[in-house]
């Protein structure tokens, strides 16, 4: 008889659930911020039904928790007219001549590249043993367990030094 109760309390445990779908309240002020609440909207606000579906992860192919209308559509591309978008990049004060991922990768692998700023260094070596500079050119001097050494040489600019 136990034996039973437990094969029936694992049998519901393995049965899938049902998927679940929900109508929400979507509700837009006056300045076109939107919220979704299960409690209804203010009475300043514009209230919509919308249905919520959330499907199971994996479960195919993405589905969008809601549809934008389209007149809400069309009033923000009314706002977003005569706007002006800069885009640029970080300078990081040595011409940037290696990319972002070449400088990840170098600091992961421990590498010094060429252009690479005194920050980068430390990040990839640590703390440098000793710091000599002459000329204005500064030159980090890291020893390991070993008694290895190894210098890495910056120029004015604070720009790792490239090989002659």
């Amino acid at each position: 008889m136990h034996g039973l109760r437990c094969a029936a309390f694992c049998a519901i445990l393995l049965c899938p659930t049902p998927l679940l779908a929900t109508t929400v309240f979507r509700c837009e002020d006056t300045n076109g911020h939107i919220t979704f609440t299960l409690q209804g909207c203010p009475s300043a606000q514009d209230q919509h039904l919308q249905d919520a579906y959330n499907p199971t992860p994996g479960d195919g192919k993405p589905v969008p928790l809601a549809k934008m209308a389209k007149s809400s559509r069309a009033k923000s591309q009314e706002r977003t007219r005569g706007v002006v978008v800069v885009v640029g990049e970080q300078q990081d004060g040595c011409g940037n001549r290696i990319t972002g991922s070449a400088r990840r990768d170098a600091v992961i692998k421990q590498r010094i590249l060429s252009g690479m700023t005194r920050a980068d260094v430390e990040s990839a070596l640590g703390t440098p043993d000793k710091v000599s500079s002459q000329n204005g050119q500064t030159r980090y001097h890291y020893r390991d367990l070993r008694g290895n050494t190894r210098q890495v040489s910056f120029d004015e600019a604070g720009c790792v030094k490239g090989k002659r």
